[in-house]
């Protein structure tokens, strides 16, 4: 009989509880008594704290599902293991020393790693696996250190303060399209959070890349934990485009110590992330932090304009009740109809289109300064939001004002 997996959960450096492979394809996630007893929070907003065990059937709890990576990197991962089939669960235990948030896996008798299998003398394949972290996300990312004013990638058991974003295999210019979109947000939005990112050189990677301030990580290297929509509403990895947008202010207001108001800071992501061609907003893409005052908004984050490439025309989630909408096709009555399904009063989507009109000329000129490269990439973004602006988003007060 094959011996059952089972790894320890920890929350910051605290045994939080463990994780296990029951018989019977089932999971179980058990507080351990001396975190029942502390003041630590529960690891996730559907594990609440309990003397008694979670079990799901099939699928790891929903929670611990998200800490998993995705796409390249998983396939990578089985491979590092040196195994061409691999559950997540045995992924998780492998790499899940430094995830996303407060808390880490940590599997007793790690399994070794055969870099070899991903060309283990490339510097790069070195770097990425080597402190065995998850991160989910199907781009391939190196976790990084900061240290005497300088960055390096992050070795096992170190707390990495910043992410190197490497180009995609499909989509080579895909780093400097994510820092020209995050430049362009910060400009629509100037008064919300935003990721610090940057592009530039790193020793040991060997070319320009999208190095990203971690949100979760504190100057001192302390973690802060956070959990992505996915998460939050209870979703398998394989469900993040499953849903509309109103689902999350939907678990806004139906959550308690949630703030209300962050719905109106969400719509207006959301309508800048449309307005620049982001049609790949799911699920994992939002988040709250888990705070001493109750859950709140993260800063803004993974900001792509991904309908510039053809093959990424439709809306990663549903938008007035309508799923697989083609961002060029949505008219100005589905993003008021947006603001309706948040609860929010006409007069504050007037407010949110004014705020964003106030700052369209600092989003072009934040686009075409934010680096030197890539002058044509530039043009299509300007010229995607203009023509959004044009056909949507400059119709919608004259649509309102023209209603009772």
């Amino acid at each position: 009989m094959a011996t059952l997996l089972w790894g320890k959960v920890f929350y910051k450096d605290h045994l939080a509880g463990y994780l296990r492979q029951e018989v019977g394809e089932r999971y179980s996630f058990s507080y351990h008594e001396s975190n029942l007893n502390s003041k630590n929070p529960p690891i996730s907003q559907t594990l609440p704290l309990s003397d008694k065990p979670y079990i799901t059937e099939q699928f790891l709890p929903a929670f611990f599902d998200n800490l998993g990576a995705e796409g390249w990197l998983e396939e990578a991962q089985r491979r590092l293991l040196g195994k061409r089939t691999a559950s997540r669960f045995e992924l998780l235990l492998g790499f899940g020393v430094d995830c996303a948030g407060a808390v880490s896996i940590i599997d007793p008798e790690a399994p070794p790693l055969f870099l070899e299998k991903l060309g283990g003398k490339d510097p790069k394949n070195v770097a990425i696996f080597k402190n065995r972290a998850s991160l989910s996300g199907i781009q391939p990312k190196i976790l990084l250190v900061a240290e005497k004013n300088k960055l390096r990638p992050a070795q096992i058991g170190e707390v990495s303060t910043h992410i190197a974003k490497l180009p995609s295999e499909f989509i080579n210019d895909i780093t400097y399209n994510e820092w020209m979109t995050l430049c362009a947000c910060q400009a629509l939005l100037p008064e919300d959070t935003m990721v610090e990112a940057k592009m530039m050189e790193v020793e040991g990677i060997g070319e320009e890349v999208l190095v990203i301030k971690r949100f979760d990580r504190t100057s001192e290297k302390e973690k802060i934990h956070f959990e992505e929509f996915n998460s939050l509403l209870n979703h398998q990895t394989f469900e993040k485009y499953e849903g509309g947008y109103r689902d999350l202010a939907d678990f806004i207001y139906q959550t308690e110590n949630c703030l209300p108001s962050e719905v109106y800071r969400l719509y207006k992501r959301i309508l800048v992330g449309l307005l620049l061609g982001n049609t790949d907003m799911h699920f994992k893409n939002f988040a709250m932090f888990h705070t001493p005052e109750g859950l709140r908004l993260t800063p803004n984050y993974d900001q792509v304009a991904a309908a510039i490439y053809k093959p990424y025309q439709t809306v990663a989630l549903s938008l007035d009740k309508a799923p697989d909408r083609i961002i060029g096709q949505i008219k100005p009555k589905n993003l008021i109809a947006l603001g309706r399904e948040f609860s929010l009063k006409d007069e504050n989507i007037i407010m949110a289109v004014e705020e964003i009109e106030r700052h369209l000329p600092a989003a072009k000129e934040a686009i075409q300064t934010c680096c030197l490269q890539q002058p044509l990439m530039k043009s299509k973004i300007v010229d995607f939001m203009e023509k959004r602006w044009k056909g949507s988003f400059s119709l919608m007060g004259r649509l309102l004002s023209k209603r009772p």
